[in-house]
């Protein structure tokens, strides 16, 4: 089979991304709504998708957190908490493209201004330092979620200002920042050595599965999104793996790219 009678044979790309949904976020909230009696209300305007749940469930069981009751969505709960007088909205194990689009989505639809994305991350580049943040600004499109918004490429960009802003408001935490790219798999126990290693040598710093969709995503619809990536283990690393870093700098990155947000919508 050539390059062109394959290309046309796979289901991912026989999505016009210009075509209208048939399903839309509006009618599944409108949905929720009627069923369980919820008012029309708005979510805050910076909206948090944290993909592990290590730092929500934290917030929560020091009591920073409340639960925002008229949040419409059959998946997930949505937490509230205050950064400098001004809410956010907190959701948690929002993981892998396909479920971290479905809720941004609603998000939007919901009132959300700027979502952000809090990942944690496998390192790519050798060089990178663990624990590290990577604010991601374009991804690798390995994976299907994006290919039903944007016409195939290999990556996909991010918002620059947005990510200028958690690249300033980062460098108040104390652990090693990079900005730059980021692999976006939706198969992480497919990353063989062979493709790592080629993934390094596109220039790709970590490895996560949310970016390319959510980005995506945000230009197609008009979103302003951020992804940071929490780079904490790595497949030529043996010592303390998954370490996060010191304790409760896990708050501080919250905090640092809330406050981002913040800078950017003012």
């Amino acid at each position: 089979m050539d390059t062109h009678t394959l290309a046309t044979a796979l289901p991912l790309l026989e999505h016009p991304p210009e075509e209208v949904s048939a399903f839309t976020p509006e009618a599944l909230l409108r949905a929720v709504k009627e069923l369980r009696g919820l008012p029309h209300t708005r979510v805050p305007d910076v909206c948090v998708l944290e993909f592990d749940g290590d730092l929500t469930d934290k917030l929560a069981r020091k009591g920073l957190t409340v639960q925002h009751e008229t949040w419409a969505c059959f998946h997930t709960a949505m937490g509230r908490f205050s950064v400098d007088g001004r809410q956010i909205g907190i959701l948690a194990r929002t993981i892998g493209g396909p479920y971290a689009v479905l809720v941004a989505e609603q998000l939007l639809a919901s009132g959300a201004k700027i979502i952000l994305g809090l990942t944690s991350a496998g390192r790519i580049d050798p060089q990178l330092p663990l624990p590290s943040l990577v604010v991601i600004d374009e991804a690798i499109r390995d994976e299907g979620t994006s290919l039903h918004y944007l016409a195939a490429s290999r990556t996909v960009r991010g918002d620059a200002a947005v990510a200028d802003e958690l690249t300033r408001a980062l460098a108040a935490v104390s652990l090693p920042i990079r900005r730059g790219l980021a692999w976006t798999t939706d198969a992480p126990y497919r990353e063989t050595r062979e493709r790592i290693a080629h993934r390094a040598a596109e220039g790709a710093l970590a490895v996560e599965m949310q970016a390319a969709a959510l980005f995506a995503f945000a230009r197609t619809r008009g979103a302003r999104l951020g992804v940071v990536a929490h780079v904490t283990n790595a497949v030529d690393a043996h010592d303390e793996p998954f370490h996060k870093g010191p304790e409760d700098e896990d708050e501080q990155i919250l905090y640092a790219m809330c406050r981002a947000a913040f800078a950017a919508l003012d």
